[in-house]
């Protein structure tokens, strides 16, 4: 990475348009895109993920998709590193890299240097640690995991038990707090920010035609498909919204209009999470009307960047 290079981060909530946008800008400057949605990285998760279609992936080039199957992890450390290496790859060639998707754990990683634990998984620890949760509520790791790490409370989730398991595997491999092993490093980027937003209950109505249309365009057969090749409910990339409110549908628990309501309800849910990691009040994001043509005024504001 040379100093100062350009980057460009586009975030917002699901169904804002971030995608198009960021084909309008990097079609228009010259650029590529680096993904940063945590489940478009799963290979053979196309329409539940809103992945770009192979069409759209000739006409700019895409990097961080279709990265590992189904059934590997993807740790958080690693998309940062490969984030790392594309954004360098690609202003090196003297394109324009675009930073793109609504996971805010990966956009901060990247935009705030994070340092991660390069503490590798223990398959058998965090077997363990799943059944415990699963037996025994999340709490009761959670409450483990700040007896070995008290400062952990500021930034896990206790409801979020897949971070909760992964900062308690730390502090168990490491001997030292998790706390600790964290920090920041500021990458060296000349940075601009653009966040899309819109009115919510219009946001929700969008995404619901979403849902709707990822139903037509055949989202059951790919589940259909993920299970016949092997890939079970227990997965964590078969947790991903849209994949797992099927699971009662395929074991004739729910009808096909009932497992649609649920991830319609489960997006919207997803959308007032996702706001908490890219707040309106932030300063660092340059919002603009995601309902309101935004290509020509992130143009005018990328371009100032570049000037």
């Amino acid at each position: 990475m040379t100093c100062h290079t350009p980057l460009v981060v586009i975030v917002g909530p699901t169904g804002t348009g971030k995608s198009a946008l960021a084909l309008c800008l990097a079609e228009a400057l010259h650029g590529e895109i680096v993904s940063a949605d945590s489940r478009q990285v799963y290979r053979g998760m196309d329409i539940g993920t809103a992945k770009p279609t192979l069409a759209v992936q000739a006409r700019v080039a895409h990097h961080l998709i279709d990265v590992v199957d189904p059934d590997r992890g993807f740790a958080l450390a690693e998309f940062q590193e490969q984030a790392y290496a594309a954004i360098g790859d690609i202003a090196t060639r003297g394109l324009l890299p675009f930073l793109v998707g609504g996971t805010g754990q990966y956009v901060h990683a990247v935009v705030e240097g994070w340092r991660i634990p390069r503490v590798p998984a223990d398959p058998d620890l965090r077997a363990r640690l799943y059944t415990e949760a699963k037996e025994r509520g999340v709490q009761s790791l959670y409450q483990r995991l700040l007896e070995l790490d008290p400062a952990a409370a500021d930034f896990v989730d206790a409801l979020n038990s897949r971070r909760v398991i992964r900062a308690l595997e730390v502090c168990i491999l490491s001997g030292r707090p998790f706390s600790e092993q964290r920090g920041k490093v500021p990458p060296p980027y000349a940075m601009l920010q653009i966040g899309l937003s819109m009115d919510r209950q219009a946001l929700y109505r969008r995404v619901d035609l979403r849902v709707d249309d990822m139903i037509a365009r055949g989202l059951v057969n790919e589940v259909r498909g993920l299970l016949g090749r092997g890939y079970g409910w227990a997965l964590p990339s078969m947790s991903s919204l849209g994949y797992l409110q099927l699971k009662a549908h395929f074991e004739g628990l729910a009808t096909l209009e009932e497992s649609a309501a649920l991830i319609k309800k489960e997006t919207r849910r997803f959308i007032r999470h996702q706001y908490n990691w890219f707040r309106p009040a932030d300063r660092r994001i340059h919002w603009l009307d995601a309902a309101a043509s935004p290509c020509d005024p992130a143009l005018e504001l990328i371009c100032a960047l570049l000037a």
